[in-house]
């Protein structure tokens, strides 16, 4: 099984989303990756707040660097979580048929009891964002991992 995280610039959202989910499921029957769908920051570490948030809670994610979000993701991932539905929209328009499109999908729509499905940015806000959005990604991700 193969999942991409997928979020904007890929230096808040989705490494957290990647870090958090990798350490729920194993990485011999999982491979987990993230994502952004314009390339502001490709090659840099993930933001520092995303770092020490992870860190917070036990999670290193200072191997990941950031990358842009390519057609070719489709056909090396089963699934395409989108951080919010702005991403979601982006990516869908890169895909080349159904097949594609169906792989996308909102992370929050796996937390049945959220009221939004998109996951905020927390890059222009303080730390409590970071805080936040490693809550809700938490929650996703324990379900993403109990699916798999």
């Amino acid at each position: 099984m193969k999942i991409l995280m997928v979020c904007l610039g890929n230096i808040c959202r989705s490494p957290l989303a990647e870090g958090i989910l990798k350490s729920k499921v194993s990485s011999e029957s999982v491979f987990v990756d993230s994502a952004g769908t314009a390339g502001y920051h490709v090659g840099e570490l993930p933001d520092k707040r995303s770092i020490a948030v992870a860190k917070k809670y036990g999670i290193d994610i200072t191997d990941q660097r950031s990358r842009k979000f390519s057609v070719a993701d489709f056909d090396n991932f089963d699934t395409i979580y989108a951080m919010d539905e702005s991403n979601y929209r982006n990516i869908v328009s890169l895909a080349r048929n159904d097949e594609d499109a169906e792989k996308v999908k909102l992370i929050l729509q796996e937390v049945s009891s959220n009221e939004t499905l998109n996951v905020p940015d927390p890059y222009y806000g303080g730390d409590q964002g970071f805080e936040n959005v490693y809550s809700m990604l938490d929650e996703a991700c324990d379900i993403v991992a109990s699916k798999i």
